[in-house]
């Protein structure tokens, strides 16, 4: 996918740019994120069990021979996962509209990964590059279709014809937080148009998992067997 295919940078796109760099500026940190915070370990850990499986079922394991770049990589959680699941660090790549997380993720991953201060939709890569392209929670924080549009698109267009975009994001919207905003399977369909696209039910609904996750671990995956509780899609996109 051409790259000429996309708009000049300016006018509302750039404003929404703009209001991303705001929300995001106006966050402080929350221990609720912490890895030693029951719920949100819980969290991660299922969906770090079923992100492998998807990876297994798609055929991209093992990992230490391909390339990999995620979009919206902000501290770098993901790519030192895929690290440390067998990937080799100078073929994975971090890409963030924000130079303060690129800045963090830095001071805390392994050197040989590549973090750019980069738009996603304006990726300093060529075509066809990466075997995996991941995008974790990245397009619900952009409330504008066009240039939700266009990352999607940078997306496929350096992926490697047999690649796999892995979404994780929220398929229910936040009460409290009117910087994100939910993205359903329909929306999905029409930003990767003609694409395969696998989706399923991840992540307990955090109130439930602060709720339960101190008291009762074995509670917690009790609800997190039941679809209907979860709040994000992770999945598997490929061209067809």
């Amino acid at each position: 996918m051409a790259r000429t295919n996309l708009e000049p940078r300016g006018g509302p796109a750039e404003s929404e740019q703009d209001r991303i760099e705001a929300a995001y500026a106006r966050r402080r940190p929350n221990e609720r994120y912490a890895a030693s915070d029951p719920a949100n370990l819980f969290m991660l850990q299922e969906t770090e069990r079923r992100l492998l499986k998807l990876l297994r079922h798609q055929g991209l394991m093992p990992l230490r021979d391909k390339r990999i770049l995620e979009i919206g990589c902000g501290s770098g959680y993901w790519l030192r996962e895929f690290v440390k699941w067998g990937a080799d660090a100078t073929q994975v790549a971090g890409v963030d509209l924000l130079s303060n997380r690129i800045a963090a993720a830095k001071s805390v991953s392994p050197r040989n990964i590549q973090l750019v201060r980069g738009d996603g939709a304006d990726l300093p890569f060529g075509n066809g590059q990466f075997d995996l392209v991941g995008q974790f929670t990245v397009f619900t924080s952009i409330l504008d279709f066009e240039l939700k549009r266009r990352v999607a698109q940078e997306a496929l267009r350096v992926l490697k014809p047999r690649g796999l975009i892995v979404w994780y994001d929220f398929l229910i919207a936040s009460p409290h937080n009117g910087d994100v905003r939910a993205v359903r399977r329909r929306e999905i369909k029409e930003l990767f148009p003609g694409c395969s696209i696998t989706l399923f039910r991840d992540t307990l609904a955090p109130p439930l998992a602060r709720l339960t996750a101190p008291r009762s671990w074995l509670l917690c995956a009790l609800l997190d067997s039941i679809p209907l509780f979860r709040t994000h899609y992770l999945g598997a996109i490929r061209r067809p």
